[in-house]
């Protein structure tokens, strides 16, 4: 039976300013460095867990989340996978902007609406906004059509979705047989995708789940990989006042 664990990087430097963040590449704060230290303690700390392989976005700070995470474990040697795919959801336009204040420009309901709704995207990046991605080296091999302006979460479902179902399956399947855990280190809205196909979660349910920064959650597969148990380590007052402390970043 494998595990898979999901891991939000820790606080990046964007979070702590209440900036909408998206594709846009920022570090890790030293709240940041210590939650993914953290997270590596409740690894380390895990019975019959066995780390065999890491997947991460291609954004700084989900891979400083899983160097630093994997060093305390005592597993920087895994083998690494990284995909444009697992990356956090594009916020168009929003993009640097404060949550606070955009919230106060265009009201706590369409704020709500744009951040957490499931097919409502906001508004999207001009042509030729210095934001886009477009000439970034790191998607150099990713076909225009598929960098995008903006998404909601459905989009995001629609982009995590083949790489769970082509690589992280495959490699849950190996771990099946050797007995070890599949970890994915990447953002709120790519983990939420993937909780919402692999726990059936609804459109209206998955508006209101909150995903906490350096807690990872512990997914227990059978051999269908079909969910038995899942959790969140250490504390779950800790990870819920920390889900709660995500929702309020809006105002």
């Amino acid at each position: 039976m494998p595990d898979l664990i999901l891991l939000r990087h820790g606080q990046s430097e964007w979070n702590q300013l209440n900036l909408f963040t998206g594709w846009q590449d920022v570090d890790l704060t030293s709240q940041g460095e210590d939650e993914a230290r953290g997270a590596g303690q409740l690894l380390a700390g895990e019975d019959g867990l066995d780390l065999r392989v890491l997947h991460t976005s291609v954004l700084t700070r989900a891979i400083r989340t899983a160097e630093i995470t994997l060093h305390v474990a005592g597993r920087s040697w895994l083998p690494v996978k990284r995909s444009w795919r697992l990356n956090e959801r594009h916020y168009g336009d929003l993009t640097g902007k404060d949550k606070k204040e955009t919230a106060d420009q265009f009201g706590m309901e369409q704020v709500k609406l744009w951040r957490r709704s499931y097919d409502v995207p906001p508004p999207p990046l001009p042509d030729g906004d210095p934001r886009a991605s477009g000439q970034d080296p790191r998607y150099r091999d990713v076909p225009a059509e598929f960098i995008p302006a903006t998404e909601c979460l459905k989009d995001v479902v629609a982009r995590v979705t083949p790489y769970f179902s082509d690589v992280i399956i495959d490699d849950l399947r190996k771990e099946a047989v050797r007995g070890g855990a599949v970890i994915v280190v990447a953002h709120g809205n790519s983990i939420r995708a993937l909780r919402m196909v692999l726990q059936g979660i609804g459109e209206d349910e998955i508006a209101e789940l909150e995903i906490p920064t350096g807690i990872p959650y512990r997914i227990k597969l059978d051999d269908e990989l079909d969910v038995i148990e899942a959790r969140y380590l250490g504390d779950p007052a800790a990870a819920a006042a920390a889900a709660e402390a995500v929702a309020r970043q809006a105002g």
